[in-house]
């Protein structure tokens, strides 16, 4: 893992080079336009089972939230939805302020590259190295070297990764395996990060370590939506919840309080702490 101090400063360095197309909403005179906003959406699938069922949700700049529920409660729904594998019958879903029903196909490929996503299976490209998978990410965007030689570097010390640069993904273990999707998925420095089941084959510590990162990443101003049935993890984490039932939003809630400037350490700390059974430190 590398030292705080050099996460922070690779951090800070992303933030004042990122170059994206996907904007981070400005305040507005009544407040602040919400990254994500889903109004009255409703999916049922050609099967006839039923996706969701009038959602209706916000989530603005800068949080951590995390979307629960049993499987087949709707959350791989809404993240399909997000990044427009599937279209809504009805409702209207914005990101960044703008409206995705009206993403021309052709840009759909575009848009997505312009959303952090992680997934539960890494999806790594299995013959490129740590550091040509981050690469890759932007590449695909345009990314000219100059920028690809300043961009992965900072992102791979970020995510604890300087080390492994070199290997393939079968020389990984699962943590360090979805620290490169991570990597790869905040190297241009979205607005907004989906993962979904990021910790779904991970052992608990690993779970922790991997959440670490995710709280760090939010940090440096992502929104990050977190899919997840690990209950243990999400209230442990003590952000705010959105819970699934039968595709209808039936919970939306914060689980307990939380310091803003808690530090990476200390939300480590507390972490660890509260899995062992111990009473969580005051923050």
């Amino acid at each position: 893992m590398a030292h705080p101090d050099s996460t922070q400063r690779a951090a800070r360095r992303l933030a004042r080079s990122a170059s994206i197309q996907l904007k981070r909403p400005t305040p507005e005179p009544t407040g602040r336009r919400p990254v994500i906003e889903f109004r009255g959406v409703s999916l049922r699938y050609a099967s006839g089972d039923l996706g969701l069922d009038q959602a209706t949700f916000q989530i603005d700049r800068e949080e951590f939230v995390f979307l629960v529920g049993s499987t087949g409660s709707g959350k791989s729904t809404v993240m399909r939805l997000l990044i427009k594998e599937l279209e809504p019958n009805t409702g209207t879903i914005r990101v960044a302020g703008k409206d995705i029903a009206y993403i021309a196909r052709r840009r759909v490929p575009f848009y997505r590259r312009n959303i952090g996503v992680v997934f539960q299976d890494f999806k790594l490209l299995p013959n490129r190295t740590v550091h040509d998978n981050v690469a890759y990410a932007l590449q695909v965007t345009g990314g000219t070297r100059k920028e690809i030689r300043a961009k992965v570097p900072d992102v791979l010390r970020l995510t604890g990764l300087s080390t492994k640069l070199h290997n393939y993904p079968d020389q990984l273990s699962g943590g360090e395996q979805q620290r490169v999707s991570i990597a790869r998925a905040f190297v241009n420095h979205p607005p907004l990060l989906l993962c979904d089941e990021p910790t779904g084959n991970l052992d608990p510590e690993t779970s922790i370590d991997i959440m670490r990162l995710l709280y760090r990443i939010n940090r440096t101003g992502t929104t990050v939506l977190v899919a997840s049935h690990d209950n243990a993890m999400v209230d442990r984490m003590r952000r705010r919840v959105l819970e699934l039932s039968r595709g209808r939003i039936v919970r939306d809630e914060a689980t307990g309080l939380y310091a803003r400037d808690e530090t990476t350490r200390e939300f480590a700390h507390r972490m660890r702490s509260s899995s062992s059974g111990d009473r969580p430190p005051t923050v």
